[in-house]
């Protein structure tokens, strides 16, 4: 993925070098989907006709529709190399105030591993192979030929994203790309859906909830701490058709980072094996639960180092 963004192009020819309209007509050239960015580097949000879903979605995200709305809507499913689309009125007014441009790695064959710190580029270094690096603000983007399921938080400040998510258009980078390789795809695990109506099987004892007895060195009331762990497996537990293993590692990472200033013990480990339970009631299986929430404690420590 090297496009020249200084080539001229027929239908950038009413638009000035430099700007993103310009070089999104580039990289459409070079066959990869792009889309405008607002106001806080996301996607422009659905038009009234999308809104809720109430128009199916789009023909090429996870669960496709029959959408075929002409604004950029849908986030990365909205991506596209078609100049006339690019172009069209329609797209004009997110062009306007657009701040940024994304691309959809995996409709151009790609997987980007997002390394969010450095940290986690450390650990790249020292795990993948070499390939093109982007820097970014806070870390890099490690490009790969090849495309895969997308996941976040596969383990502490790393992102895989390619087939269902949308990355940032920061330069062309440097290096040469090499094949997506296994290990970075041994880092997603599927995560399964809640099988209809029949529970989940696991090895999970029942267990008892966090209280006071096992966080004697905690801040925090155990009011404060039960009402705002209560909410975050809530949102695990209304996962129920995916992304709950993700969900977990937020939940996790969250409710850790509250106890940073805590002289401790806190009872990290008891609300993490709830936070894990609740995955595994809609389907996470156990040692991927554990995997998640486990990331997400560290990760909170490591934020606060």
């Amino acid at each position: 993925m090297t496009p020249d963004c200084t080539t001229r192009l027929p239908l950038a020819e009413n638009h000035p070098a430099g700007s993103h309209l310009y070089t999104a007509l580039a990289l459409a050239a070079a066959g990869v989907p792009v889309l405008p960015l607002r106001r806080g580097k996301v996607p422009f949000g659905n038009c009234p006709s999308c809104k809720d879903g109430a128009c199916g979605g789009r023909p090429n995200m996870k669960a496709a529709g029959p959408c075929r709305c002409p604004a950029p809507c849908h986030a990365w499913a909205a991506a596209t190399i078609d100049p006339h689309v690019l172009t069209s009125p329609a797209w004009a007014q997110a062009w306007r105030e657009a701040v940024a441009i994304a691309y959809h790695p995996g409709g151009a064959g790609l997987t980007v591993v997002d390394l969010d710190n450095a940290a986690a580029v450390d650990w790249a270094r020292a795990t993948l192979p070499e390939t093109r690096t982007v820097p970014t603000t806070r870390g890099q983007h490690w490009l790969y030929q090849g495309a895969m399921p997308s996941a976040n938080a596969v383990r502490p400040g790393v992102d895989i994203k390619s087939l269902t998510q949308y990355a940032r258009w920061l330069g062309p980078g440097s290096g040469r790309m090499v094949p997506l390789p296994s290990a970075v795809c041994a880092l997603v695990v599927k995560e399964d859906t809640t099988p209809a109506r029949r529970g989940v099987a696991s090895s999970l004892p029942a267990r008892a909830p966090w209280s006071r007895e096992v966080a004697t060195g905690c801040r925090h009331t155990e009011r404060y701490v039960r009402t705002g762990l209560e909410r975050g497996l809530a949102l695990v537990r209304a996962r129920t058709e995916s992304g709950a293993g993700s969900q977990a590692f937020g939940v996790a990472r969250f409710v850790a980072a509250q106890h940073t200033d805590c002289p401790g013990p806190c009872g990290l480990a008891v609300i993490g094996e709830e936070i894990v339970t609740a995955a595994v009631t809609v389907g996470v299986p156990e040692a991927y639960a554990r995997r998640a929430v486990g990331n997400g404690l560290e990760a909170a420590v490591e934020r606060t180092e």
